[in-house]
């Protein structure tokens, strides 16, 4: 049996109208304090993003989707935070926010391979 390590994640929420509170899932966070591993995985519902917001800007929120999945990666794509090492990327990720695309509540697991984390649980929770 391979090594198993504890990860942290925390489901990427698309609000279109922050007043309303009517949330659906877009992405997934992806952390492992254990291998310095923080990724983000997205996945944009268009459809449901305008049965919630007719007038939705859906370019700006795939730009802010992106943005999450560059600040995971760090180096240039994560702007502010290139020098921040994986766990601040993800502390920072996971702030509450109030905008159009936030973070949900940090759940945890146990997994051997988190790279195959992150495409697993967006399969599941997002897609």
């Amino acid at each position: 049996m391979s090594e198993r390590d504890v990860f942290e994640y925390a489901l990427v929420r698309v609000v279109p109208r922050v007043e309303r509170g009517e949330c659906f899932n877009a992405g997934v966070i992806v952390y492992c304090r254990a291998r310095s591993y923080v990724a983000a995985r997205t996945h944009l519902d268009e459809t449901k993003l305008l049965a919630l917001d007719p007038g939705a800007d859906v370019a700006g929120v795939r730009a802010a989707l992106r943005g999450v999945e560059g600040v995971c990666c760090g180096g240039e794509r994560a702007g502010q935070a290139a020098g921040d090492d994986a766990g601040r990327r993800f502390r920072w990720l996971i702030a509450p926010r109030s905008t159009v695309v936030q973070p949900g509540p940090v759940h945890t697991g146990l997994t051997a391979d988190p790279e195959a984390e992150v495409e697993r649980l967006l399969d599941l929770l997002v897609r």
